[in-house]
């Protein structure tokens, strides 16, 4: 029985994983179905299923969620694109990489997926005015949000659900992963600006039309704005500190989502309403499936021969975690990747013994986050992007971004080979 249990968790978690890459149907609805048919199967029983899911991570999306979502009425991060195209003159190459710094920035210290959210729209608006493509731009971004995302704690899913069983903090991500980050996102943007910079040929007129607009005009609600900032910095001080106060970083997010719904004394159930349930269910699902793998063994088998691979050695083990976390995330969504892979290195670290697993985590962040960058299903934020750019009327195309996103993914992932074989895999 245990055997016929074995084969039928392992071939619901590859069905999850088909319908998510296939988008047969909405993913949410996919990792729900193989949640759900694990329990009835009986392969994990409800009270194990529940406490699989990483609440942590459930939390601390609710609620930079809620956060941002107040913010967003108040036009700031509308106003931070516009001044950057005003900063550059509406010159189109320098207009690319300000934008995609944007980008950059507000994933690093928001998430990934709402920072294109937030700047691609905005992109469409200029674009439409420089009479450009916004393909480039939109190319540009993508990769800006998953190499930004790749420099804190909440800048990407991956590490946010990396950071709770391994025990790492907002700061360690920070010190850890930041440098490596910077080094690839300007080296990224070097690249973007020499394949698309002599392509963008504006006339003056165009450019002179964005530089004259005036980004005071797309704030909105002031006293709105300042509590929003006010408390999203108080939230962002919370994550620095929390190893010090010794809270966790989902309580400091919660809190602070608390604040300014207290002092905005904006409708809950319209903030509520903006929350990305059907994301969150998304995660939720998947920790039950990866539980389940769990409960028959899976994890530790696969873990067991890891180890035989690479003789449990630290340098080849964070190498195969690197490089095979990057060319899966390519491939695929890198969420539901990294909740297989969390708990197999929790795992190596059982049975290796004196195996350590701090630079492991590392490579695994890097792996996930960088190698999102691949393809266009990589990551949530791509998926988005390739989304909106649907809907306003100028789709991108798969084989068009591979052949920009998957040799930047190549030279972002060499560059992490060496930082993690220079300061952590010895």
């Amino acid at each position: 029985m245990p055997d016929l249990q074995l084969v039928l968790a392992v071939g619901i978690f590859l069905l999850t994983y088909a319908l998510v890459v296939t988008e047969k149907i909405h993913r949410a609805v996919a990792a729900l179905l193989g949640a759900s048919l694990v329990i009835f199967l009986g392969i994990i029983d409800q009270d194990r299923a529940i406490a699989s899911i990483d609440f942590n991570t459930i939390g601390l999306l609710i609620g930079m969620m809620i956060i941002v979502g107040i913010t967003r009425q108040t036009g700031v991060f509308e106003y931070m694109a516009i001044l950057a195209a005003r900063l550059v003159r509406g010159r189109p190459a320098p207009l690319m990489v300000a934008l995609a710094l944007v980008t950059a920035v507000l994933s690093a210290f928001l998430d990934n997926v709402t920072a294109v959210f937030l700047v691609v729209p905005v992109t469409f608006a200029i674009t439409s005015k420089l009479q450009l493509s916004p393909l480039p731009f939109l190319i540009a971004e993508i990769i800006a949000s998953n190499i930004g995302g790749t420099a804190t704690l909440i800048g990407d899913p991956p590490n946010i659900m990396i950071s709770g069983p391994a025990g790492l903090g907002f700061v360690d991500f920070i010190v850890n992963l930041a440098p490596i980050a910077l080094v690839a996102l300007f080296i990224s943007l070097a690249v973007l600006y020499a394949v698309f910079g002599r392509r963008m040929q504006v006339e003056r007129q165009l450019q002179e039309k964005v530089a004259a607009m005036e980004a005071r005009e797309f704030l909105r609600k002031p006293v709105l704005l300042w509590q929003s900032l006010t408390v999203l910095g108080l939230t962002i001080t919370g994550f620095l500190l929390h190893q010090f106060v010794h809270l966790p970083t989902a309580a400091i997010a919660l809190g602070g989502a608390t604040l300014l719904l207290l002092i905005s004394r904006e409708e809950p159930d319209k903030v509520l309403a903006e929350v990305e349930w059907p994301t969150l269910f998304f995660f939720g699902g998947l920790f039950v499936i990866v539980g389940a793998l769990e409960e028959v063994g899976v994890i530790e088998a696969v873990a067991g021969l890891t180890l035989d691979l690479t003789g449990g050695a630290l340098l080849p083990t964070g190498l195969l975690i690197l490089w095979v976390s990057a060319i899966a995330s390519a491939l695929v969504d890198n969420i539901p990747f990294v909740a297989a892979m969390i708990p197999l290195l929790q795992e190596i670290g059982r049975i290796g013994g004196d195996t350590e697993l701090v630079p492991l985590w590392w490579s695994l962040a890097l792996g996930a986050c960088l190698g999102g960058n691949g393809t266009l299903v990589g990551a949530a934020a791509n998926v988005i992007v390739a989304g909106l750019a649907e809907k306003h009327g100028r789709p991108l195309p798969f084989l068009e971004y591979l052949k920009i996103g998957l040799p930047i993914t190549l030279l972002s992932v060499i560059l992490a080979t060496l930082y993690l074989m220079a300061f952590y895999l010895r």
